[in-house]
């Protein structure tokens, strides 16, 4: 019995961008719908990341609107078109906290993949909530792909996560997907299955002494 044909996978890559460094990001805090600026060795990130980003040739390009992002993808040579479903994860009551501040509050070993967040400020999210927006964005991107490739600028947890819905795996191994500031990931496809190229590759720019 003869098998159905296959369609055949997009041919283009899809590249991510997380922000460059903060002043935030630099000490840990969680940083999520706070909009702050680039610190000036972020600045350098950013520009050193769009060194990589040469040989690629982008039929799309989408940030999220915080500054941060907006200000990476300026400087990394990019310019895209702002997308709300790229924005950091809600933290809520948590938000500007670091995990060891959490902890100590909460009394356990707290991560927000496995224990989420409660409302502050702002509502908050799940991480299943996050997935349904890296979702709209992955969908989007994935029908771009057949026409060159894609650049999703944006933030470490909701970057994480996006990767897990293209790979289509549960949202929570985003947790053992670490991702630096000004880090360029490139995810595709090998033959119908998504797959990662390249993961949490930083440009040659040297941290200031502090």
């Amino acid at each position: 019995m003869s098998s159905q044909p296959r369609t055949p996978p997009p041919g283009g890559r899809l590249v991510l961008l997380r922000h460059g460094e903060t002043e935030w990001s630099r000490s840990g805090r969680h940083t999520g719908r706070t909009d702050i600026p680039l610190t000036a060795h972020g600045e350098q990130l950013a520009t050193a990341a769009g060194a990589l980003l040469t040989s690629y040739r982008f039929v799309l390009a989408l940030s999220s609107p915080l500054q941060r992002a907006r200000r990476t993808a300026q400087l990394a040579g990019l310019s895209p078109e702002l997308d709300d479903d790229l924005l950091e994860w809600d933290y809520g009551g948590f938000e500007g906290l670091t995990t060891a501040q959490i902890r100590a509050e909460l009394g356990y070993d707290w991560t927000v993949f496995e224990d989420g967040v409660p409302p502050g400020q702002t509502p908050g999210e799940t991480v299943e909530e996050v997935a349904a927006r890296a979702s709209r964005v992955v969908k989007r991107a994935v029908a771009a792909l057949s026409n060159g490739d894609v650049a999703l600028v944006g933030h470490g947890h909701c970057l994480r996560v996006l990767a897990t819905v293209f790979l289509r795996q549960e949202p929570r191994m985003g947790a053992q997907l670490l991702l630096d500031a000004g880090s360029v990931s490139v995810l595709e496809f090998e033959r119908e299955a998504p797959a990662i190229r390249v993961w949490n590759h930083g440009p040659a720019v040297s941290a200031p002494h502090s």
